[in-house]
């Protein structure tokens, strides 16, 4: 674990891998909850980092956040996110052919959890994927990829909440609605979230 300040009121938290990020950000969360971070307003985890906004005493925090015993991430309780999914994608075959295994299969198997939000609104990262199912991105991006477009790349899925460029590779397709300012919350997937993928019927 490596702490840097970045400005007067806020430290990243650098750590090795995704499972550390969500297990550093779990404790970060039951610390502030019980009182002992200060006032701390935003605690916001990414792919190798956690960042903590509102430090009131940052290189004191810093001092001591290496020091922490941090434990694994307890596996998560409580009700699944079910996203049901066309697997239509025009990558399907390709990502078929690296698994050697049939995509719907995978990935009804995995239990996906959000890691962290970012690229887009509503755009979750969904960490899970075994090792041997990780993918490389394409080599060219899409200019336009669809809303609904159920993807992969490396150890994270995801889904396109709205068209936009991206080279993920492309497994299939939901109604899903990632991100909708009218609803409370607005984001369909939020750090810690569990999700598992179905196939649609028809």
């Amino acid at each position: 674990m490596r702490v840097l300040p970045v400005g007067r009121e806020a430290l990243l938290v650098e750590v090795g891998s995704a499972a550390e990020v969500a297990a550093v950000h779990a404790e970060l969360l039951r610390r502030r909850a019980a009182g002992e971070l200060g006032g701390v307003r935003e605690i916001v985890p990414a792919a190798r980092t956690v960042l903590l906004d509102g430090v009131r005493d940052a290189a004191a925090l810093a001092a001591r956040l290496p020091g922490w015993d941090v434990p694994d991430l307890a596996p998560a309780t409580g009700p699944e996110l079910v996203v049901p999914v066309r697997y239509d994608g025009p990558d399907l075959a390709e990502v078929a052919a690296l698994w050697g295994a049939p995509v719907p299969e995978v990935m009804a198997s995995v239990e996906f959890r959000v890691a962290f939000c970012g690229f887009a609104p509503g755009f979750g990262y969904l960490t899970g994927l075994p090792e041997r199912f990780h993918v490389p991105r394409r080599a060219t991006p899409r200019t336009a990829v669809p809303a609904g477009s159920v993807a992969l790349a490396g150890e994270f899925a995801g889904v396109y909440p709205r068209s936009s460029p991206g080279g993920w590779q492309l497994v299939g397709t939901t109604d899903a609605v990632l991100w909708d300012p009218d609803r409370d919350p607005a984001a369909l997937f939020a750090p810690g979230t569990r999700v598992r993928f179905t196939e649609a019927d028809g």
